[in-house]
């Protein structure tokens, strides 16, 4: 439970490549976008890597035209998608990772 509650967004890319395309659909666009404007080229890509090609292009088109964004804002926005993955999470539709002590059986 410790460790669930660490999850950061810069952690999606441990997720399931399915699992991140549920936490995707749940995910507003406008909060999509801020969240992906102050990370890293990796974290975008792997998010990038679970979407349509139309809407890689629309996202990377918004996060182009927004302009300088307030860090504060952009840290609620990756706090709200993490928000998602746990809430997702916990009614089982996705799973987080926690090392040996939960381990899943395919």
């Amino acid at each position: 439970e410790v460790k669930s509650s660490l999850f950061t967004f810069e952690d999606i890319v441990t997720l399931e490549r399915l699992d991140v395309q549920k936490v995707l659909r749940d995910v507003q666009n406008d909060v999509l976008v801020l969240a992906l404007k102050g990370t890293t080229d990796d974290i975008k890509n792997f998010i990038f890597s679970n979407l349509s090609s139309r809407a890689v292009e629309n996202l990377q088109e918004e996060i182009q035209f927004m302009g300088p964004t307030r860090l504060s804002a952009v840290e609620e926005a990756q706090q709200s998608v993490v928000a998602v993955i746990r809430r997702l999470d916990e009614t089982g539709e996705i799973y987080i990772g926690r090392g040996d002590q939960d381990a899943v059986v395919k």
